[in-house]
């Protein structure tokens, strides 16, 4: 996969939001999250991909309006253009994501106090993230230049904790040991544990993860441990992709960014059809869209009795991807597959263990001291003799798998491309909005 630079401006309404490609690789020295909104200098949004039909839930979506309250109506706006300019340099420097309604207050400061009251066009309803940037804008009102400028300054220093403490890490993460940022990765006793690390954000999947996902994945694969297992820090197992993986479009239009989006794809599921060890997936609690389909590929899938399983493709116009279109058929059979992925419905973690998609379901009290006795005595198993008998087992089915993902994101690359899902999609999020 190839990461574009972002395009420096957005497209028109008829862009589709559910397919967005990668991080703009152009300025490496920028912290990651710092992929704002284009017209704040350093102030990106955060590029991304929406695979199939998952959405995170979390409150901090693009299409929040701001609520981060200022004193606008400050007697004393003392701030110089020089105090202005620096603020706007210890943006860049921020390394923890101060969340989408801080960055709409930080660009509408910024286009206030450069340009004035908004003078552009209010974008169509169908480009959410143009919208959004203009309602903040807009919200301004008439803010004197000087009174923005000051806010935004005020602003930038009330973000300052931010700043002192974004070399630290918050504990138990473990991320400098790891090289990962949404991940923890660690390797003990055999096995190698990939664990998502976005509890906030149910451990909704951005771009950054996908990438990191299949990096641990191929470090995993050439190690010295018997197993890799796969599992959720917090409530969540995985709600599926981030709501702001669906943001930047490339300047080839939305034929280059459902092109590329669909390779992503390809590559991600790849590596778990390719992955030569026994590969657990240890569900701690509800799954959604692409963390689930992509169970199929597991050889064990141990839940807590507090999991759930949803695939809601079609709610959002989308189609199955993971291989589950073969898969899931195979596992629990035609008509049980159809209710999953054609209609959506959401099982229970008894349910799907009935269905043979989980392999063993335990008590939520006593999931995890259960599950990782289960594992470190599979990783005491001959390491060689393990992993060949991965090899018998799955090597007729390879060739196959590889077709079927071929297929699904073809499929899906049309999807994106579909006014019907489009449609879907922006239902979606006017929902999600409202709650």
């Amino acid at each position: 996969m190839v990461l574009r630079q972002q395009s420096p401006r957005s497209p028109p309404a008829s862009a589709h939001a559910p397919i967005l490609l990668g991080p703009d690789s152009g300025r490496v020295s920028r912290p990651s999250w710092a992929r704002w909104f284009p017209g704040h200098p350093g102030l990106h949004f955060p590029a991304g991909l929406l695979l199939g039909c998952k959405a995170s839930v979390a409150k901090s979506e693009v299409t929040s309006f701001p609520v981060v309250q200022l004193h606008m109506n400050r007697t004393a706006m003392r701030a110089s253009q020089k105090d202005f300019e620096n603020s706007m340099n210890q943006v860049k420097l921020l390394k923890k994501d101060p969340g989408n309604e801080v960055k709409l207050k930080l660009y509408a400061l910024y286009k206030q106090a450069t340009e004035g009251p908004c003078n552009m066009p209010k974008p169509g309803v169908f480009d959410l993230i143009n919208k959004a940037k203009w309602d903040a804008w807009n919200a301004l009102g008439s803010l004197p230049k000087e009174a923005a400028r000051q806010n935004y300054v005020d602003l930038v220093s009330s973000l300052s904790p931010s700043l002192e403490s974004s070399s630290q890490v918050e504990p138990g993460t473990d991320r400098k040991s790891t090289g990962f940022e949404t991940l923890v990765v660690t390797s003990e006793d055999g096995i190698t544990k990939i664990m998502f690390n976005r509890p906030k954000k149910k451990n909704a999947i951005n771009t950054e993860m996908y990438h990191e996902i299949m990096r641990a994945l191929k470090a995993a694969s050439k190690d010295d441990s018997i197993i890799t297992v796969l599992t959720g820090n917090g409530d969540y197992y995985s709600s599926g992709n981030d709501l702001t993986n669906f943001t930047d479009i490339p300047p080839g239009g939305v034929e280059e960014k459902a092109e590329n989006s669909a390779v992503l794809l390809r590559e991600f599921v790849g590596c778990f059809i390719d992955f030569p060890k026994p590969l657990i997936a240890v569900v701690n609690g509800p799954a959604v869209g692409i963390s689930v389909t992509l169970l199929g590929l597991f050889d064990a899938v141990y839940a807590s009795d507090r999991a759930t399983f949803h695939t809601p493709f079609s709610h959002l116009g989308q189609s199955p991807e993971g291989c589950s279109s073969y898969t899931f058929p195979k596992i629990m059979s035609p008509a049980k597959a159809t209710e999953m992925l054609i209609f959506g419905k959401k099982l229970t973690a008894g349910e799907a263990c009935a269905q043979g998609l989980v392999t063993e379901v335990f008590p939520d009290s006593t999931f995890q001291k259960e599950v990782w006795t289960r594992l470190k005595a599979f990783a005491k198993l001959p390491p060689n003799a393990v992993r060949i008998s991965k090899e018998v087992i799955r090597k007729r089915e390879r060739e196959k798998l590889h077709t079927v993902n071929a297929e699904e994101c073809n499929v899906l690359q049309g999807r994106w491309l579909s006014d019907e899902c489009t449609n879907a999609v922006v239902n979606f999020l006017s929902r999600k909005s409202k709650l």
